[in-house]
């Protein structure tokens, strides 16, 4: 498919970037730490599915208002772009702190959810299991450690550390800071409400994951009803971005059993 329609729009003040591309149902992808950028996966799911990638307040070309100070400022500003751009029966994909956002998004409100899917997401703490702190890696280290295949992770260095992006790469970095320094990556309240919600839920996680091993896709399927777990081999945190044809069949085969 063509390139997807990049546009702007502006909720509660604050100016946000959007892309959408494809046709059919719904798939919004809430983005990770990186940002929103329009990836292969997306493509391959643009071929059944309207695939809409917003890039949320405090990072990239998006406005950082004044009022954003938690995850769940965020969940409820997502909420709002749903309800702004008239959607129903979506399917709503968060990825790494993007699922984290969608897992608070989907405990305050499922209305307009037709399905969730959470990638290697953050938001819970589990006791005792190993990972490592992005915090304290160099930038290089940090991506690096994302990945299994050390081929894909040399790609990944060379493109997200490139200089002219160095500019939205801190800006990206200080709201993680701001969103998820203390307590570390995740909100001690969340796993007290998972049970709320009540769409089918699918975890995707790689068996390599370093910064959320798959323990964490264990405690997310013990705490949401209906809810499944697919752990893709020989992959790290990125199952989106190192293994897109079988992170996609993944999505499809959840979505149309």
């Amino acid at each position: 498919m063509a390139d997807p329609i990049t546009s702007k729009m502006t909720i509660r003040g604050c100016s946000i970037r959007l892309m959408r591309g494809g046709a059919g149902r719904a798939l919004v992808v809430l983005h990770g730490a990186g940002g929103a950028v329009w990836l292969p996966f997306m493509k391959m799911l643009a071929a059944r599915f309207e695939v809409i990638a917003p890039e949320q307040p405090g990072f990239g070309e998006s406005d950082t208002p004044d009022w954003l100070d938690t995850v769940h400022d965020l969940a409820y500003f997502d909420l709002d772009l749903l309800a702004e751009l008239d959607l129903e029966r979506v399917h709503l994909v968060g990825l790494s702190f993007g699922g984290w956002v969608a897992a608070e998004l989907a405990v305050r409100d499922t209305r307009r959810l037709a399905s969730l899917t959470l990638v290697g997401a953050s938001g819970l703490h589990v006791d005792g299991v190993k990972q490592i702190d992005p915090f304290l890696l160099t930038d290089e280290q940090r991506i690096r450690d994302l990945f299994h295949d050390q081929t894909c992770a040399d790609a990944m260095v060379a493109q997200w550390l490139a200089p002219e992006l160095a500019d939205v790469a801190m800006k990206n970095r200080a709201s993680m800071a701001k969103l998820s320094w203390q307590p570390r990556s995740h909100d001690p309240h969340l796993h007290k409400w998972l049970h709320r919600i009540d769409v089918p839920t699918l975890l995707v996680w790689g068996d390599e994951d370093k910064l959320f091993p798959p323990e964490y896709a264990q405690a997310y399927c013990k705490l949401i009803p209906r809810s499944k777990a697919v752990i893709i081999p020989e992959c790290g945190h990125l199952p989106h971005v190192e293994k897109p044809a079988a992170f996609v069949a993944a999505i499809k085969d959840f979505i149309f059993f």
